[in-house]
């Protein structure tokens, strides 16, 4: 059961994939189906393993990743 969710804003996200990464769970991947507006493929959350450690939100440039502790 998840701990956490991630949510990535697709606008600001610019695909660089240090997210990905970095999470021990591997709950995050880029996108092969999305494109934003600036022509990147976004981080998106793919698993259910989350366990709220907020590296991937640590360690975005761009500060596109929130983390939502879950109870």
């Amino acid at each position: 059961m998840a701990k956490g969710r991630v949510t990535i804003d697709e606008v600001i996200c610019k695909g660089c994939g240090l997210c990905v990464s970095v999470c021990p769970k591997n709950v995050l991947a880029l996108s092969t189906t999305k494109i934003n507006p600036a022509g990147y493929n976004p981080a998106e959350m793919v698993g259910e393993d989350c366990i709220a450690c907020t590296s991937c939100a640590k360690m975005c440039p761009d500060c596109a990743i929130t983390v939502e502790k879950l109870d």
